[in-house]
């Protein structure tokens, strides 16, 4: 694994993204790499997952890895803070790539991308119409748009729409904020809400332990601004936009976030003529985000598709 990382900023909307760039071993500036931009999951920050394990591991193997922090998350730029918006983190994408091009090592025309959960979802997504990125890797990808339409809203998208309407009104006149928290405050206080479910039992002991827990890190969204997630689709017009190479890879310990499904239905879907679909069996959703064995099957087979593609 890759520990050579260079900080950077990056210039987005009006304010500035934070990322790490893990550069691969003997880098020298004045060779051209091919690269990735590697976006981390929802409630996540640059130092988890697609930075510390993706990232890493994609560097040692030769490629520049750019991972940041969301708009309004992390050391990134933006207020207020804790917003979740599925058109800002797939314009971050583009703002990384913006960045990405002025480097004189980076060989422009060998971008691709990475994302973990929701993170592959914002992957997909961005490469429907970024055509500056020429091959699309999904690690246990959700469609967040899916997620906030369906459990998230408790099945009631519009009633959630009043809802969220209500409270943006009430905090545009000086009200108090509400935020979400999405997971409990720890694996035993999920115990003592009987939260036994796969997903979420999970994504507590990654997120609330020291297993995975970092400063950046906040499972948490404003809840006035969660309405564009629940009218926005990662996949729309797929299967005429998505034609890049494209790598998904899922667990077949389906959960509540919908990861499984998400991945099958894009595999399907995807315009892409050269795609594929790594199913790591016996592994769940958190499995693959640091677990050795699912993270080997994931790299088995992404570090051939972006050899092969950038």
């Amino acid at each position: 694994m890759s520990d050579n990382i260079k900080h950077v900023a990056v210039k987005a909307l009006a304010w500035d993204l934070a990322a790490d760039i893990h550069l691969p071993p003997g880098f020298d500036e004045n060779t051209t790499y091919p690269a990735i931009v590697a976006v981390h999951p929802i409630g996540s920050c640059k130092e988890q997952t697609a930075g510390n394990v993706y990232g890493s591991a994609l560097a040692a193997e030769g490629f520049v890895v750019i991972a940041f922090d969301a708009s309004f998350q992390g050391e990134s730029g933006g207020q207020p803070r804790s917003i979740e918006d599925p058109v800002y983190r797939s314009q971050d994408i583009s703002y990384v790539i913006d960045h990405l091009v002025t480097l004189p090592y980076v060989d422009a025309d060998r971008i691709g991308v990475i994302g973990v959960c929701g993170g592959g979802g914002y992957s997909i997504n961005a490469a429907l119409t970024d055509r500056r990125i020429k091959a699309v890797g999904s690690v246990t990808g959700v469609n967040f748009g899916r997620l906030m339409h369906e459990s998230f809203s408790g099945y009631d998208p519009i009633g959630a729409l009043d809802a969220i309407a209500e409270q943006r009104t009430a905090e545009a006149r000086g009200g108090e904020r509400k935020v979400t928290q999405y997971l409990p405050a720890s694996p035993d206080a999920a115990k003592e809400q009987g939260l036994t479910e796969i997903d979420l039992s999970e994504a507590t002991d990654y997120y609330r332990t020291d297993r995975g827990e970092k400063p950046g890190g906040r499972t948490e969204g404003l809840f006035s601004r969660q309405g564009s997630a629940i009218g926005w689709d990662a996949f729309h017009r797929a299967e005429v936009l998505l034609t890049r190479p494209l790598c998904v890879v899922v667990g077949d310990k389906p959960g509540a976030f919908g990861a499984y499904r998400d991945g099958l239905e894009i595999y399907r879907r995807a315009a892409s003529k050269d795609k594929e679909l790594v199913v790591a069996e016996g592994f769940s959703h958190y499995d693959l985000y640091d677990q050795p064995e699912p993270v080997k099957i994931a790299l088995s087979r992404l570090v051939p598709f972006y050899k092969k593609h950038l």
